[in-house]
């Protein structure tokens, strides 16, 4: 299983701060596909991706344990 992380307003969206499914062998892009479907409204064209805290690529492939996080771009002054 993966535990799939959300920041920010996309956790608003998501109404958790995590979820976990069952990724193995999936790329990120798959993922992202996949909560397209399960929650309409989430956009994640925007947003950083990390996989075990190291920023990943949407062709990154997912392993058995591993830990994704949706990062929304953040602005300050």
């Amino acid at each position: 299983m993966n535990k799939v992380m959300f920041f920010a307003h996309l956790r608003d969206t998501v109404g958790e701060e995590f979820i976990t499914l069952e990724l193995s062998g999936k790329t990120i892009a798959d993922l992202k596909q996949i909560l397209a479907e399960k929650y309409p409204v989430l956009k994640l064209d925007t947003v950083m991706t990390a996989i075990n805290e190291e920023f990943a690529a949407n062709d990154e492939e997912i392993h058995e344990g591993d830990v994704i996080a949706f990062i929304p771009p953040v602005s300050g002054g």
